[in-house]
């Protein structure tokens, strides 16, 4: 079994001490260094043969199986459906799931004792005379439990397609150690939905390129890139119902939600907006509530604070909120995704409640950090070495952490936000006051803080391995990553 040893650990962990944006420059190697040694952990030793193999094969292998869960019976759906599939994204997601399910199965078998751990995990439903069980069903019917003609609406030329494709028998590298089929199933459906998140956002944001190539917008049109995303999410949908965990369905779905959630809290960009009834740019008023239908938030929510007792909120109060609401959307748009999804691969392992939650809190500290990084990438990196549009957020009016921290020292900052940044010069200056008052260090800083905490859960539950040291490796090189 491959180790990581403690030199190679060392690579590419700042220092709490650290306070320049400056020095993730010596580290610039570690991202590619750390997705190549953890998907050692993930990749059957006769490809390690092949250094140059390393990441692209076990990549190469995910997107296949993918491939396999979104075939439908037109052509261009089919082609754009896997467009993103095709280039080299980093694919954070699933290695992360992958290699949390290996290090999860180093935990004894007695200690995982929350539910039942089996191949399958299929609940029973009553059998009454006459009729025949779930699992003969499903054994009959290559894992589905709807008849194909209706599922596709005609009869299918072949027994198996993306519907019904069951979990396949793991290679012996992958149960050997410890990977179970539905937590690499998992780690499938997590791409999917990222990837359909892509392709929407692209389309929200008028995107140009994603991964050094057109855009799925540009290389197709909207309305493809839009219902493409649908699809992907709809293959996506019966992937998690197939894994027949009611919890792990929930999780999934309701990452789902986040999304659209948190990009809806994007379009009003920080908590503060005068009118709740403008959109676009003020100049749209929505219809009013009919008061058919309650339409009151939910309690999980970030709310502008209120003045109290005739005083008007201060300046600090206001930043503070607004920082409240960019964690929050933050956390809805980025790491939602990777928290639930850790969370289920604790679930499917059988876990106990502290694993579990441990596994959460990880997901949920390493997504943070990862936008925030991508936050900082935003205004220090070319479109080019990105591979998608730089200084895109300032372009878009959005205000992330780096001009919050500058808009804390500076008021008048204030009123560049509100009007998200559409004037002539807004751009300019908003750059130059996040230089000036180190906007890009306290963001580095709090990124920090979230890698630290993400380690920290990392060891509180999980014993020493390969596996999670690879975790270790792979979260601390998000922080010193360029792209």
């Amino acid at each position: 079994m491959l180790s990581v040893s403690k030199r190679a650990l060392r690579v590419g962990i700042p220092s709490r001490r650290s306070t320049s944006i400056v020095s993730t420059l010596r580290y610039k190697s570690s991202w590619s260094t750390a997705v190549e040694t953890a998907a050692r952990l993930v990749t059957p030793s006769s490809i390690l043969k092949d250094p140059i193999s390393l990441v692209s094969h076990e990549m190469s292998q995910l997107a296949a199986n993918i491939g396999t869960l979104i075939g439908s019976g037109h052509p261009t759906l089919n082609r754009i459906s896997a467009y993103y599939f095709e280039s080299q994204g980093k694919k954070i997601r699933p290695l992360l799931v992958l290699l949390l399910s290996r290090a999860i199965s180093e935990i004894p078998l007695e200690q995982r004792n929350r539910i039942k751990i089996d191949d399958l995990d299929i609940p029973e439903q009553p059998v009454y005379e006459g009729t025949k069980s779930l699992g003969a069903i499903l054994k009959e019917q290559n894992g589905a439990i709807s008849p194909l003609r209706i599922l596709h609406g005609i009869n299918p030329n072949i027994i198996l397609d993306p519907l019904t494709k069951p979990h396949e028998t793991l290679p012996e590298f992958d149960s050997k150690r410890g990977i179970l089929p539905k937590q690499r199933r998992l780690a499938e459906i997590v791409e999917m939905i990222h990837t359909a998140s892509l392709l929407h956002d692209d389309v929200i944001d008028n995107s140009d390129s994603r991964r050094n190539r057109p855009s799925g917008n540009i290389a197709f049109n909207n309305k493809m890139a839009v219902l493409a995303g649908d699809f992907l999410l709809g293959r996506a949908s019966v992937s998690i119902s197939r894994l027949r965990n009611p919890e792990v369905i929930e999780l999934l779905s309701t990452s789902i939600a986040n999304l659209v959630e948190g990009e809806f809290m994007q379009l009003k960009n920080t908590v503060f907006q005068p009118n709740e009834d403008l959109i676009e740019e003020d100049t749209k008023k929505i219809p009013q509530p009919t008061g058919a239908i309650d339409t009151k938030v939910h309690e999980y929510s970030v709310q502008a604070p209120q003045s109290i007792q005739g005083h008007e909120i201060t300046h600090e109060q206001q930043v503070d909120a607004a920082f409240e609401y960019y964690i929050h959307k933050t956390y809805l748009k980025t790491a939602a995704l990777l928290s639930k999804s850790s969370r289920s691969a604790a679930i499917l392992s059988g876990a106990n409640e502290d694993v579990i939650e441990n596994c959460y809190q990880f997901g949920r500290n390493v997504g943070l950090c990862f936008q925030m990084v991508d936050d900082i990438l935003d205004y220090t990196q070319t479109s080019e070495a990105l591979g998608k549009p730089g200084n895109a957020d300032l372009k878009l009016g959005l205000a992330t952490a780096p001009i919050l921290f500058a808009w804390r020292e500076n008021p008048e900052l204030g009123e560049l936000i509100s009007r998200k940044f559409k004037q002539e010069g807004d751009i300019e200056i908003a750059m130059e006051q996040v230089q000036k008052f180190n906007g890009l260090v306290k963001t580095q800083k709090m990124a920090e803080d979230y890698c630290h905490k993400a380690l920290e859960n990392l060891r509180n539950v999980l014993p020493e391995s390969d596996s999670r040291s690879a975790l270790e490796f792979l979260t601390n090189a998000i922080l010193t990553r360029s792209k």
